[in-house]
C-alpha cells in the first residue's frame, strides 16, 4: 500500500473514532443531578473489581472512604483491601475550577486530574503511577461516574499505557448515610 494511501486511512480512522467519543456533556439533562460536594461527604464504600486487557477479573477489593468538605475543598480518604489481603491508600483532593469542574490530584496521581461534570455524571483523567515489577509506570486514567440514585453511583475506568487500553477498573460507591 503506497504512503499516501497510509495516510489517508489514518486520517479518516482518527477522524471517526474521534467523532465518536462521548462527553461529559452528554450528560447534561440526566437525572439525578450529581453534585460532588453533596455526594462525597461522609462515610462512603466502594466495591469493585480490576479487569485486565482482555476484561478477565484479576482482583476485586472494597475502599472505605472518609469524604469532607472544608472551604470549598473536598478531601476524599479512601483506604482499600484487596482480595489478596493487600491494603493502600489514597488521598483524594478536589479544587473547583473556573469551568465548574475540578483539580484533582492525590499523592500517586502524576501531576493534575482535570474533573468536569453535567447532569448525573462527572468525568476525571489523570495519570496514575502504580508499582510494576521492582519499579512504577504510569497508566492514563479516564474515570467516569454516574449517579444512579442520591446514595449510589457507579465508577468504570479506562486504564491506557502508550494509547493501548490495558485494564478496566468497575465500582459503586455507596453513602453510608443519607444525603442532606
Amino acid at each position: 500500500m503506497p504512503a499516501i494511501q497510509r495516510i489517508v486511512i489514518i486520517t479518516l480512522f482518527s477522524v471517526l473514532t474521534a467523532c465518536g467519543s462521548i462527553s461529559v456533556d452528554d450528560y447534561a439533562g440526566a437525572a439525578p443531578e450529581f453534585k460532588p460536594q453533596s455526594f462525597f461527604d461522609g462515610p462512603l464504600i466502594a466495591r469493585g473489581v480490576l479487569k485486565n486487557r482482555s476484561g478477565l477479573v484479576i482482583r476485586r477489593f472494597s475502599a472505605d472512604i472518609k469524604a469532607h468538605w472544608t472551604d470549598g475543598v473536598g478531601t476524599l480518604e479512601e483506604d482499600f483491601v484487596f482480595d489478596d489481603g493487600e491494603e493502600s491508600r489514597r488521598v483524594w483532593t478536589l479544587t473547583p475550577s473556573e469551568d465548574g469542574g475540578f483539580v484533582a490530584t492525590a499523592g500517586d496521581v502524576v501531576g493534575e486530574g482535570r474533573a468536569s461534570v453535567a447532569g448525573n455524571a462527572m468525568f476525571l483523567d489523570y495519570v496514575l503511577r502504580v508499582p510494576y515489577g521492582d519499579g512504577s509506570i504510569d497508566l492514563s486514567i479516564d474515570d467516569r461516574m454516574y449517579l444512579l440514585t442520591p446514595e449510589v453511583l457507579i465508577n468504570e475506568s479506562q486504564m491506557r499505557k502508550l494509547g493501548f487500553r490495558v485494564g478496566e477498573i468497575v465500582l459503586t460507591i455507596e453513602r453510608l448515610e443519607p444525603a442532606a
